[in-house]
């Protein structure tokens, strides 16, 4: 956990909201994806490792956002 208090929380949300969003237009990745998964039809290997590699910088930001809250509190 050393590791994820010492990540500059600036720097977790540029990723998150760069990398985890791109591309923009016409509609982020990571929406199209989780679409996908709803409908059932996320199965090609390309397309989960897709999602995964685009929800990694969100999920970081919500543990570190979990992690700073039970340690404030």
């Amino acid at each position: 956990m050393d590791f994820l208090d010492r990540i500059p929380m600036s720097l977790v949300v540029l990723v998150a909201l760069t990398l985890g969003l791109a591309p923009f237009v016409p509609e982020p990745h990571i929406w199209e994806k989780l679409k996908m998964l709803a409908a059932g039809t996320l199965s090609r290997p390309i397309d989960i490792f897709d999602l995964l590699l685009h929800a990694a910088p969100w999920a970081v930001l919500i543990a570190k956002l979990i992690r700073m809250a039970l340690t404030r509190g």
